[in-house]
């Protein structure tokens, strides 16, 4: 079956309507994967489990440069008393 519209004057041509439903079950099936690795960022950052993913992420963004100062600070005394 072929359909066609117009948007904004501009004709477009769809071959079926199964080709919208594929196009659907892509973007849930991959909402579906951005959930799931939200669920499990959400498990690694310290105090992240509950939080929504926007605050996640910078919470996220935070805890990352956290760490990097802590491995800078250890190297920085790893030269100033070398074993």
């Amino acid at each position: 079956m072929r359909m066609e519209y117009s948007i904004n004057g501009e004709l477009m041509k769809v071959k079926s309507s199964s080709g919208l439903k594929s196009a659907g079950k892509r973007r849930s099936s991959s909402s579906k994967r951005v959930v799931r690795k939200v669920k499990k960022l959400q498990k690694l950052i310290p105090g992240g489990k509950g939080m929504n993913a926007d605050r996640l992420f910078v919470h996220t963004a935070n805890y990352i440069m956290h760490l990097k100062l802590q491995v800078d600070v250890l190297q920085a005394l790893s030269h100033v008393y070398p074993s």
